[in-house]
């Protein structure tokens, strides 16, 4: 898969770049992609469009995924904190959490909700994601336990993760939002992950500059995604294409309503746009 550079489109497809996300989207439950979503996504590319990975991972969660996909091209990773040269395994561009303010925001969620469960995702190409006591990393991804809370603020953050031992997600990231909205941004990316960004950054903010890059604007756009951080994306490019397995706030603001992401949800999509 590359980003096909940046060429002007054509009749056959209607848009000239394609966002996807990555978890529930483009991958399958057990973290593959459909040939057949290969083989949509190669022709869309072929007809002139580029294809943009826009993902929640931070790049070290992200890197082996597109490297398995023979992915080349720009992914957007870390909520929108990172843009990401695939091909030449290069960040181009990276914004860290002020690390002060999200001391302020956690002391003020924690004085709402009680001890939360934390991890954090270090800055950089092989940043870790340290992992405290309690938080439950989804899949096989790689982490590194702390014990010492000192150890999370020993180096620059691209965000922090928060879990509660008896709130939902929903409930956990709307008292997060009300309670400290004000100096983070809170999104949940999935299950499980609900996570605290530097203020304003989105994945709309990381698109929006990786299609810069290539010469690219939101009315170019179709986005696909399947969760609520994938809203500002959706309110950035000219189409929103939520998967059937999404959750109902994206279903809410998305123009289309694609089969889940187990059923080739992207391929069924290009492939009408295609002809």
């Amino acid at each position: 898969m590359s980003d096909a550079g940046s060429g002007a489109g054509s009749e056959r497809f209607p848009y000239r770049l394609i966002a996807t996300d990555l978890d529930g989207t483009l991958l399958r439950t057990d973290d593959t992609v459909s040939q057949r979503t290969r083989e949509a996504l190669a022709a869309a590319t072929a007809a002139g469009a580029a294809h943009i990975v826009v993902t929640g991972r931070a790049v070290p969660w992200t890197r082996h995924v597109l490297d398995d996909l023979g992915y080349d091209g720009l992914a957007v990773c870390g909520q929108g904190a990172q843009v990401y040269h695939a091909g030449e395994h290069r960040l181009l561009t990276s914004v860290t959490l002020d690390r002060q303010l999200a001391g302020v925001a956690l002391a003020k969620i924690e004085a709402e909700t009680g001890p939360l469960y934390l991890a954090a995702s270090r800055d950089g190409l092989d940043g870790d994601v340290l992992v405290g006591p309690g938080y439950e990393v989804g899949g096989d991804l790689p982490a590194v336990p702390f014990t010492d809370a000192s150890d999370l603020w020993s180096a620059p953050l691209n965000k922090i993760y928060i879990q509660h031992p008896t709130l939902s997600d929903d409930e956990l990231a709307e008292t997060a939002r009300q309670t400290a909205g004000g100096f983070v941004t809170v999104t949940m990316a999935g299950a499980g992950v609900v996570e605290l960004l530097p203020l304003g950054l989105s994945k709309a903010t990381g698109l929006s500059l990786a299609a810069r890059r290539l010469g690219l604007r939101a009315a170019d756009t179709i986005a696909f995604g399947d969760m609520p951080n994938d809203i500002p994306m959706f309110g950035w490019a000219a189409r929103g294409v939520a998967m059937a397995n999404a959750h109902a706030e994206l279903k809410a603001v998305a123009d289309e309503v694609t089969s889940a992401n187990d059923e080739d949800g992207i391929a069924v999509v290009l492939e009408r746009l295609l002809g």
